[in-house]
């Protein structure tokens, strides 16, 4: 769910942003619409896929996935709150006409801000869940009664 959002907000900005008009002080285009940062929603979204996945049918091969895809998207969350961060803290002078949606843009991005933290939670704590599910697989492994040494 979370991902779907962030690509719809990426959809959302870039209506917002390709209707500036080009002005004396030109468009605002932030960092973040630049890289496409709410774009990367789509990791969110394969990660989800994997997690209801390993959920249903949990094999070794899709717990390791999703922990993979688990850590990718806490990468990928924590770069675009450092995008985010950036963008939020400087400001440069945009054309009167297209203040407006650079204010809305940036209101936006605060949302997002929001959002990624949330991500990052959520990253966590599936990661844990994974590695604990891996665990729990080996703890199921027989172990022989006989000590080694009394082998040799």
């Amino acid at each position: 769910m979370i991902g779907t959002f962030t690509v719809l907000m990426w959809y959302f900005l870039l209506v917002l942003y390709m209707g500036q008009i080009k002005g004396v002080f030109g468009k605002y285009e932030p960092i973040t619409y630049k890289t496409g940062c709410t774009l990367w929603g789509i990791c969110y979204i394969i990660s989800g896929v994997y997690i209801i996945k390993s959920a249903k049918s949990p094999g070794r091969k899709l717990i390791v996935s999703s922990l993979v895809l688990s850590v990718v998207c806490m990468v990928i969350a924590v770069t675009a709150i450092i995008l985010t961060v950036l963008e939020l803290s400087t400001f440069r002078t945009v054309s009167y006409k297209n203040y407006g949606q650079a204010k809305l843009g940036r209101e936006v991005s605060r949302v997002l801000l929001v959002v990624y933290h949330l991500e990052v939670a959520i990253a966590i704590t599936n990661a844990i869940c994974m590695c604990s599910s891996l665990n729990r697989r080996h703890d199921n492994v027989s172990v022989p009664e006989e000590p080694a040494e009394t082998t040799l």
